[in-house]
Order: C-alpha cells, then sequence, then structure tokens
C-alpha cells in the first residue's frame, strides 16, 4: 500500500511472519479510530498471537466530511483492510461524546438521555450505541457519526462488526491488569493530545475520565485536581503509565518531580507477541491491545 499521502502517515508496522491472508476467516480485526489517528490491530483468534499491529497519524481533519474522505483514501489503499472475510471486526472509536452508566441503573432505551448529560449529539448525524463492561458493573454509552457506521458495516457484510469506545477499552485493560499486580493505583494512559485517567478501589473502578491536553502543565494540573478529590495522597500513591511517553524522557523526568512512585505498565500477557514486537515498548498501544478484551 501507499503508506504516506496528504491525507494519513504509516508511521509504525509490526507484522508477524506467521500471518497468513489465507486465514482471514480465523483473525479478529480491531480498528481504532481518532480524528488524527488511527491503529490497526490482528489477533489469531485461535492462538491469541497478535499478527499485525499498524500506527498511521491522519492529516488534521477540520470536519468529519474530511475524516471521512480520509478513512475511506486510507481503507482503500490498504493491502488488509478491505478484505471481507474478517471472523470478527471490532472498531474502537475516539472521542468526546461518551457517558458511564451504572448497569443497575441502566436502560437502554434512555441511552441518550444519559449522553446528553454529558455532550452534545446531533441525532440527525449520530447514533447512540453502548457496550455492557464485563469487568465492570457499568454501561458505556457513546455516539458515532451514522455515516461511519453504515460505511464501516457495508465494508464487512460477512464479519461480525462491533463497536466500543476507547474508553471502555482502557477500562477492561486496567481491572484486568489489577487483577494481576493487585494495587489501587492511579493508571494514566498518555494519548495524542488526551490523558486518559482510571482510578481502582478493591479491584473495582472508581473513577474514568478523559482530559484534553494543550500544554504540559495540564497534565500535571489534572492528575492533581483527581487525586486531591479522590484524597489521594502523591507521595504515596502509586501511578502507572501507559501510552506515548518515553521512558526517561523530559515528560517522565517532569511527573516524577511531582509524584514519585512512578511505573510503567506491562504489555497485556492475554495476547502472544513473537521478537518483533520487542522493538515496540511494553506499555505503548495499550488502548489498542485491550480492544480484544470487549466482547
Amino acid at each position: 500500500m501507499n503508506t504516506t499521502t496528504s491525507a494519513y502517515k504509516l508511521i509504525k508496522k509490526i507484522k508477524n511472519d506467521k500471518f497468513d491472508v489465507d486465514s482471514l476467516h480465523h483473525y479478529n480485526l480491531l480498528v481504532q479510530i481518532g480524528t488524527r489517528d488511527l491503529q490497526v490491530c490482528v489477533i489469531d483468534s485461535r492462538s491469541s498471537q497478535c499478527l499485525l499491529l499498524e500506527d498511521f497519524a491522519l492529516a488534521g481533519a477540520k470536519t468529519h466530511n474530511e475524516l471521512q474522505d480520509i478513512l475511506v483514501s486510507l481503507f482503500a489503499d490498504h493491502d488488509l483492510l478491505m478484505a471481507g472475510f474478517w471472523r470478527k471486526v471490532r472498531i474502537s472509536i475516539k472521542n468526546s461524546k461518551f457517558c458511564l452508566v451504572p448497569s443497575s441503573l441502566f436502560v437502554s432505551d434512555a441511552s441518550l438521555d444519559y449522553l446528553k448529560l454529558n455532550c452534545q449529539v446531533n441525532e440527525s448525524t449520530e447514533k447512540v450505541l453502548s457496550y455492557k463492561h464485563i469487568k465492570s458493573d457499568a454501561v458505556c454509552v457513546f455516539a458515532m457519526k451514522t455515516v461511519l457506521i453504515d460505511w464501516i458495516e457495508s465494508l464487512y457484510p460477512n464479519a461480525e462488526v462491533e463497536f466500543i469506545h476507547q474508553a471502555s477499552a482502557l477500562i477492561e485493560g486496567t481491572i484486568h491488569n489489577a487483577q494481576i499486580h493487585r494495587k489501587d493505583s492511579l493508571y494514566l494512559y498518555i494519548d495524542r493530545f488526551k490523558l486518559h485517567l482510571i482510578t481502582l478501589k478493591n479491584g473495582k473502578l472508581e473513577y474514568y475520565n478523559q482530559f484534553s491536553i494543550k500544554q504540559f502543565s495540564d497534565y500535571i494540573r489534572y492528575i492533581m485536581l483527581v487525586m486531591n478529590g479522590l484524597n489521594r495522597n502523591q507521595k504515596t500513591t502509586d501511578l502507572v503509565l501507559w501510552g506515548y511517553i518515553g521512558k526517561q524522557s523530559p515528560h517522565y523526568n517532569e511527573f516524577y518531580k511531582y509524584i514519585k512512585n512512578i511505573s510503567f505498565g506491562d504489555r497485556p500477557d492475554y495476547l502472544k507477541y513473537n521478537y518483533m514486537f520487542d522493538e515496540i515498548q511494553d506499555h505503548h498501544f495499550f488502548d489498542l491491545y485491550s480492544t480484544h478484551l470487549c466482547d
């Protein structure tokens, strides 16, 4: 495929030698879509082997129509995304149009009302969806452009197509991680231009939110705001980092000035990776990997 155009650029690609185009009917396709980037992951459902990972930067789209055109171009140029024989296709959307509702209070017919408490929803151009969390007593209600949903479903008429929100992937992934390490830490996912902050209490979801970031001081401001609101001590609280931040980077060193107990999160253990994935730092692409958990 053409990896660089005025609309998008391939930043990272890892492909397992075991990838077999004749076995697509055994593979799950995970695609995470944002306004400025897109990630692709292919998982062999038989072995949980991660076979392909790609990270694309997208041109700055000013309207959804422009973003839709970029996605259509990227998919059309891609060697695999237009294939229709995947076992399952799961799309994770990255946007701020979401809310979390306790499962005991959730009524499907009220989904739009829940979401309108948190953001504006254009009923003529957007569709409201929901996802019931597996490891948390919560339902994530979110909105996507109807034209995007219809287009994606038209690409894969023979596959099971599912839609989730990035928040759900991060929540499921974090709870799974905590079941192994058993710490009620403060979990951060550093995305491009976004901070995702999650806390657990006794292994259960206590808090999740995402914040837009314009400058580095915003990270510290939001972290301190949440810690103070939850009565967390910055001297004793463990902080676990995933995402687009390098070890010993200036940003990491700045975090360390305020919070001493910092560690980087692990690569998820529910997937298998061959040696080629060693060039990716373990704490990168946690949200993409965690999409695998959202059955």
